[in-house]
């Protein structure tokens, strides 16, 4: 196998923004049907890379090779011509458009300048049943799951005939069952003779599905592995330079009293009929962090929008250290002991084309300390940014002045984590908190958070990745179908047991903190 020429070659790729080197000499050799990871801290170097793969980027030195040749690559119509094909993190999808529409966008088939879309729907469905890829061709992108935008987009690249598949950060974005269902469909992809570049920093998700795993950090190149003779560890400390500590390490809870009291809350469902928040009612006391745990789509995200003031409460209400705050805005909530961690860091944690700086002081620059009689004192302002991007590790090309926009998913995520926990609070809503984040960026974050609970806030954390609600959680609150539905010990609980909660099997009534 090693003998035949690599289907692509990356050879001493170096690109340089300003005065960040995203990539610094690094070579990559991909074997044909095999699923290669691309594993990396964030900001490591890794999207850049397959940037340049897929013609968004030109390198500034090295070449690229494709079946022993050396090809350019300018833009993405290139990439598509030699069979490359790339799943971004974020995905390019038009949202008032149909999955079909979106499939064939660009490559559509015409007779006489009529579009022919029976063949195209035919061809859809017969990739959708040869790859486990069941999608509604006339759904409209808005309307749909993130799992199946995703498989939307892994259509795209099969519907072009494409040979190399990239995906960026594939399970960033989705629920456990939809990441177990994406491995299958890689492995299925490869056995097909598919080559995969799997970019990604969780651990398991390599062990499980990739043959090798290339390693970056800080740009650079540290080592290529064969998965099934190394383990976690070894990766872990690869990436970041250190042994990981995959525990969290905190002192039991000491709880107080409730600061976060929820009576009856009732949320309206923005896509069916039914409530999407139904009669919920619980406590968060200082010092404790308390999970909602559930399947994605049972009601967290509208329960976490309620309590922040992203949505309307139907019916109850939320009371914030003994105050009834359900009617108040959202700055109101913030400016009496609320911070907040949203879910979609886009829409909801940045202003994209602001800079980092002007983000990171969003909370706090109406205070003496950023203001003189409504005049911005940009000195104060970029002392505090650089501070917090120095604690937090936050990654980008030109410092505090980088545009939001510009920035990787994980460091975008790194800057919101780092206002949020530097504003002075009593309650901390935190809402998939280190979705997109590296092993290392993981440890830490936890950390922090445990270090708001020492020091008497009350955590409210919702999350969809299970180790973290294992590991991080006092006390874990189980949703289902709109309700609270068991009320779980982590201590003294399984993985299996929760499980059998999260799918709706066993409910039991919410004991009153």
């Amino acid at each position: 196998m090693s003998e035949q020429p690599y289907v692509i070659e990356m050879r001493h790729i170096t690109k340089i923004f300003g005065t960040l080197k995203a990539n610094d000499d690094i070579t990559l050799q991909l074997r044909r049907g095999e699923i290669h990871a691309l594993l990396g801290e964030n900001g490591a170097g890794k999207s850049t890379l397959m940037s340049i793969l897929f013609g968004l980027y030109d390198p500034d030195e090295g070449e690229i090779l494709k079946d022993g040749k050396p090809v350019k690559i300018s833009d993405p119509n290139d990439a598509t011509a030699l069979g490359i094909g790339m799943v971004h993190q974020h995905f390019k999808l038009v949202e008032n458009f149909s999955v079909l529409d979106n499939i064939i966008l660009g490559n559509e088939d015409t007779v006489f300048g009529f579009l022919k879309k029976s063949t195209a729907r035919k061809k859809v469905e017969d990739l959708s049943k040869k790859y486990g890829l069941a999608v509604d061709p006339d759904a409209i992108i808005e309307d749909i799951t993130v799992g199946m935008q995703q498989r939307t987009e892994i259509l795209k690249m099969l519907y072009r005939d494409n040979e190399i598949l990239i995906f960026d950060e594939p399970t960033a974005v989705l629920t456990p069952q939809e990441i177990d269902e994406l491995m299958q469909i890689m492995k299925n992809l490869a056995a097909e003779g598919k080559s995969i570049l799997f970019i990604t920093h969780k651990l398991n998700e390599i062990m499980e599905v990739a043959d090798r795993c290339t390693v970056l950090r800080k740009g650079r190149y540290i080592g290529t592995v064969d998965v099934k003779n190394s383990s976690k560890e070894e990766l872990s400390e690869m990436m970041v330079g250190r042994s990981v500590n995959f525990e969290v390490e905190k002192k039991p809870a000491k709880p107080g009293k409730a600061i976060l009291d929820v009576q009856h809350l009732s949320v309206k469902s923005t896509s069916h009929p039914k409530d999407a928040v139904r009669d919920v009612s619980f406590k968060v006391r200082a010092g404790e962090i308390t999970c909602i745990a559930g399947i994605d789509g049972n009601g967290q995200t509208e329960l976490g929008y309620a309590i922040t003031g992203l949505a309307k409460a139907e019916h109850g209400h939320i009371l914030l250290d003994g105050e009834d705050i359900t009617k108040k805005s959202i700055l109101y909530r913030a400016e009496h002991g609320m911070s907040n961690i949203p879910e979609d860091r886009h829409k909801h944690g940045l202003i994209l084309d602001f800079s980092l700086e002007e983000n990171i002081v969003l909370r706090r620059y109406r205070e003496p300390e950023f203001q003189n009689h409504g005049f911005i004192k940009f000195d104060e302002v970029r002392k505090y940014a650089d501070r917090l991007i120095d604690e937090f590790d936050v990654r980008s090309g030109a410092g505090a002045l980088s545009s939001a926009r510009s920035m990787s998913g994980g460091n975008q995520q790194k800057a919101i984590v780092a206002r949020e926990l530097d504003h002075e609070h009593k309650l901390l809503v935190a809402i998939q908190p280190t979705r997109g984040l590296d092993v290392g960026a993981i440890e830490f974050i936890h950390s922090e958070i445990v270090k708001k609970r020492d020091e008497g806030a009350a955590v409210l954390l919702i999350s969809l990745e299970l180790d973290e609600v294992m590991s991080l959680s006092d006390r874990i609150l189980v949703m289902y179908e709109g309700e609270l539905v068991g009320e779980l010990d982590p201590k003294k609980t399984t993985v299996q047991e929760l499980g059998l909660y999260m799918a709706g099997a066993k409910k039991d009534k919410i004991k009153e903190a």
